[in-house]
């Protein structure tokens, strides 16, 4: 499995690599990007079978909020079902194990995590990567890490947690740094089973009665904003963690746009409001461009047309390729860009530079700033 694998020629300067869950966490936790969630009740294995979706790479099925409380015994026999089918695929040579997405599991809470997973039999664990945790607090984090601790232990088979930061108590600016500040105490003594921090822009829009409309960003909204500023700034130091960007609500496909009539100076197009594709695509693009600019990697996704376009625009640009493997090379100092139109900063740079290149290893590199709409229409369907 790898980014950007559509069954297209793409002229990459770099080829993103191959993945799966036994990649090891240092680069595996860059690769999940554009994350699809999907309630647990649905039949999703004919899809994974056939590769409907060749984007998808990781995919959460989710025993919370995209499912009622009165479907969740249903929805645990579907996954386990997924499993149990995918076991059977491999076995028979219907399907690769490296052509399966990363499969994660959000559960509902902490007593339906140990009524699941007592379900749970050792074939059906290789094809699982994890679990998000919802609401993740404080009070809770300690019981999910260390049961998670016993299934590493009884199956013998690596099985990640995924915090998602979301509660109300972090949305309280009183109680929100003692919170975020417990939470990475308990991450940071269980870090080697962290994939990613993940966060609930939903959620906390919710606390302060508020929605984010189609045309701008969830970082127009100051009272999340501050939430998410907080979040970065707590788990994203000196790249200890990976954060994903928070869900893009919207969808609007256009069955007969053109990719090859989109303007390919597309920061431009998208950060002055001026229409690139649609007003959904737009808006998740001008989001995802402020994701990057403030640390995120990678996003929860809804909608399989937002694959190519979140991963998409996780590839990095030759030049600035350049600049990377410059300041990694170098002991310190300053030195010129390779390209002469920046100051290389040795020591400050050094941990951008170490994020951009896990970023170039999973998501590839390109020329330039117009080979990303060859990765969207690499990806339209």
């Amino acid at each position: 499995m790898r980014h950007h694998n559509y069954g297209k020629q793409i002229d990459f300067i770099k080829e993103p690599i191959e993945f799966d869950k036994r990649t090891d966490l240092e680069t595996l936790k860059f690769c999940l990007g554009a994350t699809m969630y999907m309630p647990g009740t649905r039949d999703f294995h004919d899809a994974i079978l056939t590769r409907k979706y060749p984007g998808l790479t990781s995919m959460v099925m989710c025993f919370e909020d995209a499912c009622r409380l009165e479907d969740v015994p249903a929805a645990e026999d579907n996954v386990l079902a997924l499993l149990d089918k995918l076991d059977e695929d491999v076995k028979n040579g219907r399907i690769a194990y490296g052509d399966i997405p990363l499969l994660i599991i959000r559960v509902r809470n902490i007593e339906q995590f140990k009524h699941f997973s007592a379900r749970l039999e050792k074939h059906q664990v290789a094809y699982l990567t994890g679990f998000n945790f919802p609401k993740f607090e404080v009070s809770d984090g300690e019981e999910y890490y260390s049961h998670l601790v016993k299934l590493n232990e009884r199956f013998g088979e690596v099985l990640y947690g995924m915090p998602i930061l979301e509660s109300k108590k972090m949305a309280y600016l009183e109680s929100r740094m003692d919170e975020l500040m417990g939470v990475k105490q308990i991450l940071d003594k269980y870090r080697d089973l962290v994939l990613n921090v993940r966060v609930g822009g939903t959620d906390w829009s919710s606390v302060f009665g508020v929605r984010r409309g189609i045309n701008y960003t969830i970082y127009d909204i100051m009272p999340v904003a501050d939430c998410l500023k907080d979040v970065l700034n707590i788990f994203a130091r000196n790249n200890d963690y990976v954060v994903s960007g928070p869900v893009w609500e919207y969808f609007r496909v256009d069955k007969n746009k053109k990719f090859e009539d989109l303007p390919q100076r597309f920061n431009n197009s998208v950060l002055k409001t001026k229409t690139f594709v649609n007003d959904a695509v737009d808006g998740l693009l001008r989001e995802v461009l402020l994701d990057k600019a403030n640390g995120f990697i990678g996003k929860t996704i809804i909608h399989p047309t937002h694959i190519p376009y979140v991963n998409g625009m996780y590839a990095i640009s030759e030049e600035v390729y350049k600049d990377v493997c410059q300041i990694l090379s170098t002991d310190g100092g300053v030195i010129k860009s390779e390209n002469a139109n920046k100051m290389n900063e040795i020591g400050p740079h050094r941990n951008w530079a170490e994020k951009l290149y896990n970023r170039a290893l999973v998501y590839g590199v390109i020329k330039d700033e117009s080979s990303y709409t060859d990765l969207f229409n690499a990806g339209a369907k």
